[in-house]
């Protein structure tokens, strides 16, 4: 039952999470702590191999280790309201960390949008262009348009953010694990139509050109793939390509049909479940597409393995 409050006071919010009973309440409170665990540690494992081993310092890498790190905050900033509400039901949040969860969510998650084109930009540069891969993409471009991407998507939550932050509220109980948009707009107290379409106007613009982007790159490199001349070359930047593009797809498919397709015609419940895709599952499988299963950091894993086994002999 939805709880109503004067939208005078500044009130907390009220999380409503998922409705899990018996023992289904503490497995999905454990796996889910398991999943989130799991992804801290594989992230981490890569940002740190890719700093220790010199195999590892190609640009391709480096915007890797830069998504490692996007991961990181990217799932803690939902994953404690989430685990909260597994084990309570419902979950207590001030309007003040609300919003603030809701801004740097959007924030992380642009920011992941414009990295992945950087990082398809880096692909074709290698496979379409090989002569001057080097000179184009320098370590002083690499941290360049690393640091675009971050201010471009921290840039770009500041509309939605504060256009939700900024509407009376007269209901208090979220509907959702934790403060997004459209379960935040079903509690003010005003139309919020126009701010459903401003917001959904700004997140397509920003997702919709950079996966036509994404689109567009990918399509270089598949014509140029296909004229190599070596099936095990061919094989080989498929492989790359296709696992790329995984991600990819996963992660702005649920983005369009959340934030930019009419929740109305979706279940209610819905974008709770989508959420746990790109929230939570997205973060935990990205290593595992991108590097996990690659020959190269396997080497690396090796190297490094080798080095450490010198180091405690001689010791």
């Amino acid at each position: 039952m939805m709880v109503h409050v004067n939208h005078t006071w500044t009130q907390n919010f009220i999380l409503a999470g998922f409705t899990t009973t018996g023992t289904l309440q503490p497995l999905a409170f454990l796996g889910t702590l398991c999943i989130y665990l799991l992804t801290l540690a594989e992230n981490l494992f890569i940002i740190v191999l890719v700093q220790v081993d010199s195999g590892l310092s190609t640009p391709m890498y480096f915007f890797i280790s830069v998504l490692s790190f996007l991961e990181l905050w990217y799932v803690s900033t939902t994953v404690v309201t989430l685990l909260h509400t597994l084990l309570h039901r419902h979950s207590p949040i001030s309007s003040a960390l609300c919003f603030i969860q809701l801004y740097v969510f959007h924030s992380l998650g642009m920011t992941e949008c414009y990295l992945l084109s950087v990082m398809a930009l880096d692909r074709y540069l290698a496979i379409c262009l090989p002569l001057h891969y080097h000179a184009l993409m320098s370590r002083q471009i690499q941290l360049w348009l690393a640091g675009a991407t971050w201010v471009a998507g921290f840039s770009a939550a500041i509309v939605p953010a504060s256009l939700t932050a900024t509407l009376p509220f007269c209901l208090k109980e979220v509907a959702h694990y934790f403060c997004d948009l459209a379960p935040l707009m079903q509690l003010a107290c005003v139309d919020t139509g126009w701010h459903a379409r401003a917001n959904g106007t700004v997140i397509g613009v920003a997702t919709g050109c950079n996966f036509v982007l994404i689109l567009g790159l990918y399509g270089g490199i598949l014509k140029a793939v296909l004229k190599l001349p070596s099936a095990a070359s061919r094989a080989k930047a498929f492989s790359t390509c296709s696992s790329h593009m995984t991600v990819v797809a996963l992660f702005f498919g649920s983005a369009f049909t959340v934030y930019v397709s009419s929740s109305g015609s979706r279940p209610e419940g819905t974008d709770k479940l989508i959420a746990l895709m790109y929230a939570l599952l997205t973060p935990f499988l990205n290593p595992i597409v991108y590097t996990l299963r690659n020959k190269e950091v396997k080497e690396a894993v090796k190297r490094v393995t080798d080095r450490l086994r010198t180091i405690l002999k001689g010791s």
